[in-house]
């Protein structure tokens, strides 16, 4: 089964007709998120929806490992859940289920822009109709809409001190996941070099500069995610003021 096969590349070319067709998804489930927001707020449906995007997180984590396994490719080197959004993935499960604010914290800075990032400069070597494809793209959409679900179902409002979390968060990963990759000699959150494939990290600089490229991208995103929320209390206070009796 070629669709299964560790062993057999089929030439992933970022932003040929296979990756737009799954950006195209991507924005389409997003949007649709966004215009049915309301039809979600509580009851059955609210559930349905949580639940949904809950399973295709942990289904795509499962199936990942065992076809790790079955293609006999597990290795500690590559594949333990030591990358930036499968640790996002699996802060996203935890934050459903308890739906924790306070997790959405660092979901939806963290978890938002490296799946963004992952889907716009996959590190993907197979093309659809492979499964590590089809994974790929699913897990990552799947955190985005989680961090959404939560701003937009569950009212989570995000503030500047969140900000300062989900950095000192990546930082902390930094110093973890590093120590981690000098003791096996792996390369998780792509710490000690950059990727074997096309990405972002291309035009940063050499090793190790592009990680301080990376902290100021990572900064700007998270304002940029913070933007949204700065203009509507904004607007929510100018409009206060207008009625506000002379």
């Amino acid at each position: 089964m070629s669709w299964l096969d560790a062993n057999s590349p089929t030439g992933f070319v970022h932003y040929g007709a296979s990756h737009l067709v799954a950006l195209a998804l991507a924005a389409v489930l997003i949007i649709g998120l966004y215009l049915s927001r309301h039809a979600f707020t509580h009851g059955r449906a609210q559930s349905i929806l949580r639940y949904s995007i809950l399973s295709i997180l942990m289904l795509c984590e499962a199936t990942l490992n065992i076809w790790y396994v079955l293609e006999g490719v597990y290795d500690v080197k590559d594949t333990l859940p030591l990358e930036l959004c499968t640790l996002s993935l699996y802060l996203s499960v935890l934050m459903l289920l308890l739906r924790s604010h306070w997790l959405a914290h660092l979901v939806y800075f963290t978890g938002i822009a490296g799946a963004l990032m992952a889907l716009l400069t996959p590190a993907l070597f197979y093309d659809f109709p492979h499964y590590r494809f089809i994974e790929f793209f699913a897990a990552h959409t799947a955190i985005i809409l989680a961090a959404l679900y939560m701003v937009w179902v569950e009212e989570y409002r995000p503030t500047l001190k969140s900000i300062g979390m989900s950095m000192l968060y990546l930082n902390v990963l930094l110093v973890v996941i590093g120590s981690v990759n000098a003791m096996l000699g792996s390369n998780y959150m792509f710490i000690s070099g950059k990727p074997d494939t096309t990405s972002l990290l291309d035009v940063l600089g050499p090793y190790p500069w592009y990680l301080l490229s990376l902290e100021g991208i990572a900064l700007i995103l998270f304002l940029l995610l913070q933007l949204p929320f700065v203009l509507a209390g904004r607007s929510k206070r100018n409009k206060q003021t207008l009625h506000l009796p002379q």
